[in-house]
């Protein structure tokens, strides 16, 4: 009998071999996994025991069926940047900084609602999320894990075989992600958890027809190898920020924004105005481009004139950006502020289209409230640009500073206006092995298991 024992996020619960027997079960629908259940979890241990299936050989089927006998036991740690810790910091009399945010135990436990039932008191977790992703981060954690516990994937060092094993990892956490929300998303969340940061263009819808053929009762082992070998025409290209810069994201502490709605409006409005919606789009899009180029060109300055370059980023981190071109003495470090300047008005145009689209479609993707914020963020010293990210609303705020000093400056006067800068950052790498077990570097007590086995 296969038994899988899932522990996550101080819920846990216990699976048979309706979940780990998956040679001639179909996969269940999101809309129908339990309340206590973790849809993202389950999809992800069946796409990713359904690929090893269809890969090995009988000789591996037959270890991996070995393994799966043993059972699986799983605990996920959840990331204190993935949820609001925002009541605990305040119950504690502690200022909103990144500085309480980091005293608080790592993979701190969710906080828990008590409800009052027929037969008592039951808790109910209470998952307040700071919209970053975390079902896809879970999602491509746990699908990471068992392809190498599995011994389908590689992830030990930097080769093109390690490409490949990442390639596996994306193509199982998408379908698993996917069939887990119910649709067909951007896939951008996803993607980011396993390669980093990154420039990317969504794959076709189709490609995963045969994931959702699984849904409507088809056999899973009948489809995972059409979802394999599928044309994965997602583009990806690496895209990191310049250096010498930091991205800080705020939560400010109101939340309460619904992506799908959202979107469900806009594209509502993009039927109801097509002219003017594709023009908005067409405005918005060359300048998105506008920001990636001069982005790309600050990178490039830093790689050919590194002096000039540091010394223009020292100097605006102290000062605001109408003075930015002042710090130049020379040609090489004039290029510099006047790309430091132009990103800075592409993200103005971007801020100003995304309002319009809001108003449009009647849905505050800048609301009035970050319009102020976002505007008193942008003058400050040593802010490159600052905005929503994601779908818009009231979730979180984000800034990109310049050099070492300007972000703790920025945190400082988001606590100020009640808001927590997280401690969250940019980083270009994705899935990768941790050399040693958390908790032997003393990060957290609280969970008593962290293993597959």
């Amino acid at each position: 009998m296969y038994k899988l024992s899932l522990k996550n996020l101080n819920l846990q619960r216990e699976y048979g071999d309706e979940l780990l027997d998956l040679m001639d079960s179909a996969v269940t629908a999101a809309s129908n996994s339990s309340d206590s259940g973790n849809p993202f979890v389950e999809h992800a241990v069946e796409y990713a025991v359904a690929a090893a299936n269809a890969t090995f050989d009988r000789n591996k089927k037959d270890d991996l069926n070995k393994l799966l006998l043993q059972g699986l036991d799983i605990t996920i740690l959840g990331c204190n940047d993935y949820y609001s810790y925002r009541s605990q910091i305040e119950s504690r009399g502690l200022p909103l900084t990144p500085e309480s945010l980091a005293a608080l135990t790592p993979f701190k436990s969710i906080t828990f609602n008590v409800e009052d039932d027929a037969s008592g008191q039951q808790c109910k977790p209470e998952v307040a999320k700071t919209g970053l992703g975390s079902s896809a981060a879970m999602t491509t954690a746990v699908v990471a894990a068992l392809l190498k516990y599995f011994g389908l994937v590689d992830l030990s060092s930097s080769n093109d075989k390690e490409t490949k094993d990442l390639d596996l990892v994306h193509i199982i956490a998408q379908s698993a992600h996917c069939i887990a929300q119910g649709k067909v998303g951007s896939g951008f969340d996803v993607s980011s958890a396993v390669y980093g940061s990154q420039r990317y263009v969504r794959f076709s819808s189709s490609v995963l027809s045969s994931a959702q053929d699984a849904v409507k009762g088809l056999p899973l082992q009948e489809v995972i190898v059409d979802i394999l070998r599928g044309n994965w025409d997602h583009e990806r290209t690496k895209f990191s920020l310049p250096p010498l810069m930091t991205l800080l994201l705020g939560e400010p502490g109101v939340g309460g924004s619904s992506t799908p709605s959202m979107v469900g409006a806009v594209r509502k409005w993009q039927k109801a105005d097509p002219q003017k919606s594709q023009e908005t789009w067409r405005i918005l899009s060359a300048a998105n481009s506008a920001l990636e180029r001069q982005l790309k060109a600050l990178s490039q300055l830093a790689q050919e004139h590194w002096i000039a370059y540091k010394s223009v980023i020292d100097s605006c981190s102290t000062t605001k950006n109408d003075k930015w071109l002042e710090q130049a003495a020379d040609p090489n470090e004039e290029a510099v502020a006047k790309a430091l300047l132009g990103a800075r008005e592409a993200m103005l145009e971007i801020r100003k289209y995304m309002r319009q689209m809001g108003e449009a479609a009647g849905v505050p993707i800048e609301p009035e409230s970050q319009t102020k914020l976002l505007d008193v963020t942008m003058n400050m010293e040593g802010v490159l640009l600052a905005g929503v990210p994601g779908a818009g609303g009231f979730d979180a705020v984000f800034a990109v500073t310049l050099g070492s000093s300007s972000s703790s400056n920025l945190a400082a006067t988001w606590s100020s206006h009640n808001v927590l800068a997280l401690l969250v950052r940019e980083d270009p790498c994705g899935v990768r092995l941790e050399g040693r077990d958390p908790r032997s570097r003393g990060i957290t007590s609280g969970v008593s298991a962290m293993s597959i086995q």
